[in-house]
């Protein structure tokens, strides 16, 4: 199997002001494309080359770093395009809307968590907000490329909305500001999309 890049939804400029182009063109063409590049490299003439990217990222620990970092880039990279929207922002909607106010008290004690997570996060990863296996929501973060369904995550849930807090994700506009980052992605989060993801009932 050759895991491909997928086309963003939107334009590059279409999250200006909250991401400008060009960090999304470098951001998709360059950093993605070469997380599918290696680990296409990485499976190629072995028993992975058959597995699904779901099922490469689930045994991640299994499969050696090279594959452990890229497909973990891969999936990362392309569930994260999908939860932003140049119609984004606002507040969560629907089933999620109501467990976000039951689990954190509020939407603005959600946010306020989340960014604790994902500003606090040393170095390079992301921050995420899970549905566990017990239906219960959590925010987590992993470090590098690792994620929340990967079996060496330290808590194991299915993504809803997740924000990558690698530099190159924020850098060549808001420099070491990671918290003006967060603040701008809280403007783009396609929180129908989130909806779905909640009431898919996954895990």
């Amino acid at each position: 199997m050759t895991h491909q890049l997928p086309a963003l939804p939107y334009a590059h400029h279409a999250l200006e002001p909250y991401i400008d182009a060009a960090t999304m063109e470098i951001h998709h063409t360059k950093h993605h494309q070469a997380y599918v590049d290696n680990l296409n490299k990485a499976i190629a003439g072995t028993e992975l080359e058959q597995k699904t990217l779901d099922a490469l990222v689930a045994a991640a620990g299994d499969a050696g770093a090279a594959v452990r970092n890229n497909a973990g880039g891969h999936w990362n990279h392309s569930f994260f395009w999908q939860l932003l929207s140049p119609n984004g922002g606002g507040a969560p909607e629907g089933e999620l809307a109501a467990a976000i106010n039951s689990t954190f008290g509020s939407f603005e004690h959600f946010k306020e968590q989340f960014n604790v997570a994902a500003v606090s996060r040393f170095g390079s990863g992301w921050a995420w907000l899970i549905r566990k296996a017990d239906g219960r929501l959590a925010i987590t973060s992993t470090p590098n490329q690792d994620n929340p369904l990967m079996d060496v995550a330290e808590v194991k849930g299915w993504p809803i909305i997740g924000v990558d807090v690698w530099e190159h994700a924020y850098y060549l506009h808001y420099q070491n500001r990671r918290a003006d980052y967060l603040a701008a992605f809280c403007q783009i989060v396609n929180w129908g999309a989130a909806n779905k993801l909640y009431t898919a009932g996954q895990p």
